[in-house]
């Protein structure tokens, strides 16, 4: 299994939270949007810009900036 952060994971290609990277609010943040360690994660949609990115997750679907995706380990 490899680990990646969470922006340079493909459309359509199923990631698993390994390690959020943060701290503080940011955390309290990502942790209250469901994600925690273990959770299934589908990124499904980037905006024309390419920021930020639409993600599947628990059914539902977040949008999160590059850089609060670049703290989210993922494996896949």
């Amino acid at each position: 299994m490899k680990k990646i952060h969470l922006d340079n994971l493909p459309l359509g290609t199923y990631g698993k939270v390994d390690t959020l990277n943060c701290e503080g609010a940011i955390r309290r943040r990502l942790l209250d949007l469901g994600i925690v360690q273990g959770t299934k994660i589908l990124p499904v949609l980037k905006s024309p810009s390419g920021d930020p990115t639409a993600f599947a997750i628990r059914g539902s679907l977040i949008a999160l900036r590059k850089e609060d995706a670049k703290l989210i380990l993922v494996t896949i």
